[in-house]
């Protein structure tokens, strides 16, 4: 969930809660004060009509002493109240007791303005007598009217009192609601807001630690527990930074070791390159008195050994192709013939269609050489080096094996680990090397495989791949 939606939707529910209560308590007071209003209304309105009587016969008594227009007019004006009253106790219902009580509350109402109109009636008749028995009798029942009223306003708070208590102890009620729905409002809001707040940032302060690691050069931290927001994203993005820090920093370590061997290499090469102008000229002087002399094969021989000579003094950083360094092992081939003489046996098995792809300098050479010193170097007759190049489905394979001593699982393990081996005798590049600077150029550790026993010979395997790895393309030519 993200940020956003946690806001959009906790914020609303916490603001729709606050309102539901609010909403729940104005209800549950409108309710009260509407049982109040109604008790009030009725009492009122037993009040007015009382009044209202009493007004009403003062003003025929003021009329019966004085029938003037104002006196009239007043009195009209009270009895059109009067009547109003009339009628809205007709349709006023009430709880606390019968409807024939209130209609005859009514009746008495009515009962006062036919006596008043008898009263003018007489007055204007010029009937004295008749006019005051009337407002005699008007006063008797407006006396009714007032002790009626009275009884009905005790009746309605008798049945009142004990509403009224309830709705005192309801407000209570409602008020400690009120308090407690307020505390739990408060603790609710304050959790969320807690919540949401640690949810932005614990995860800003987990980044931060991350940064802080990363900064100090530790890639390598137990990521802290995602969260499904933009947070989380950030984190993802930090903890894949961290992982490609580490490979580059892995690439640019192979890329130092390289540069390293090729180092070692050249300095190598130097070691032995003392004067070379001087050595190959005077290997040139050599063979062309050898063939001056008829000592051809002695010629052969020193051209051999000047092509090799003159190959292992190439610059060691550029690749070659497999036709150039199988041409630098058959002269390899020619002086160590020339050396075993007929002890050992060469066999070549190769494909043209093969020797395409390039490699590093000096693969096969330091191989070669190390089969004749640590395989067939002791043996009196019947040695065999076999070298096979051929298409394979994954690319190119080169084999090269001897029927020589062998060597123990222990070694063979410690060569393929690129553990420092044993070949004090080689020209120094050794087999460890070689398998080192292959993984380099072709960015794989699955090239290289011996099979081999003690006093069964040894089978050395490169594959060399169709196509480079990525890490080919990553880097230039010469850098390769």
């Amino acid at each position: 969930m993200t940020i956003r939606t946690k806001l959009l939707i906790f914020i609303p529910l916490l603001v729709l809660l606050v309102n539901s209560v609010t909403y729940f308590l104005f209800e549950s007071g409108k309710i009260v004060q509407q049982s109040y209003d109604l008790m009030m209304d009725r009492i009122l309105l037993y009040k007015q009509s009382a009044q209202s009587a009493e007004n009403n016969l003062r003003l025929l008594y003021g009329y019966l002493l004085n029938p003037d227009t104002d006196s009239s007019a007043q009195l009209e004006q009270g009895r059109e109240k009067l009547l109003e009253l009339q009628d809205v106790l007709s349709n006023t219902t009430s709880s606390t007791f019968p409807p024939s009580t209130m209609t005859s509350y009514a009746n008495m109402l009515a009962t006062l303005l036919e006596q008043e109109q008898a009263a003018l009636a007489a007055a204007e008749a010029q009937a004295p007598r008749a006019a005051l028995a009337h407002y005699e009798e008007a006063e008797r029942t407006t006396g009714f009217i007032r002790e009626e009223g009275q009884r009905l306003v005790d009746m309605e708070l008798s049945y009142y009192q004990p509403v009224y208590a309830q709705i005192q102890i309801e407000n209570e009620r409602m008020n400690r609601l009120g308090a407690a729905v307020f505390v739990i409002n408060t603790l609710t809001s304050v959790m969320l807001a807690v919540w949401i707040s640690r949810s932005i940032t614990g995860p800003v302060s987990r980044l931060a630690g991350m940064a802080k690691q990363i900064s100090k050069g530790n890639l390598r931290f137990d990521p802290p527990p995602r969260s499904n927001d933009e947070l989380g994203i950030l984190s993802d993005a930090f903890k894949q930074m961290s992982t490609d820090l580490e490979v580059l920093i892995e690439k640019d370590k192979e890329s130092l070791e390289k540069d390293r061997l090729v180092k070692e290499l050249e300095l190598q090469a130097l070691q032995s390159q003392i004067n070379p102008h001087f050595l190959f000229n005077t290997l040139n002087v050599l063979s062309k008195l050898a063939l001056l002399e008829g000592a051809e094969k002695t010629s052969d021989l020193i051209v051999s050994m000047s092509n090799l000579l003159r190959y292992n003094l190439r610059k060691l950083d550029q690749p070659v192709t497999l036709r150039d360094e199988l041409e630098h092992v058959k002269e390899y081939f020619t002086i160590q013939q020339a050396r075993f003489r007929d002890r050992i046996q060469v066999e070549l098995s190769i494909e043209e269609s093969a020797l395409h792809p390039s490699i590093p300098s000096l693969t096969l050479q330091p191989i070669v050489e190390n089969a004749f010193l640590h395989g067939i170097e002791r043996m009196e007759k019947g040695a065999i080096i076999h070298l096979e190049i051929k298409h394979v489905h994954e690319g190119v394979r080169i084999s090269l094996s001897d029927n020589g001593i062998g060597m123990s699982e222990e070694v063979r393990q410690a060569l393929l680990r690129l553990e420092a081996g044993t070949e004090k005798h080689s020209t120094g590049l050794g087999t460890r090397n070689v398998f080192k600077r292959l993984q380099l150029f072709y960015g794989r550790n699955d090239l290289v495989d011996i099979e081999s026993a003690p006093g069964k010979g040894t089978t050395v395997t490169i594959l060399i791949p169709l196509r480079k790895e990525s890490a080919q393309n990553n880097v230039s030519v010469a850098d390769r």
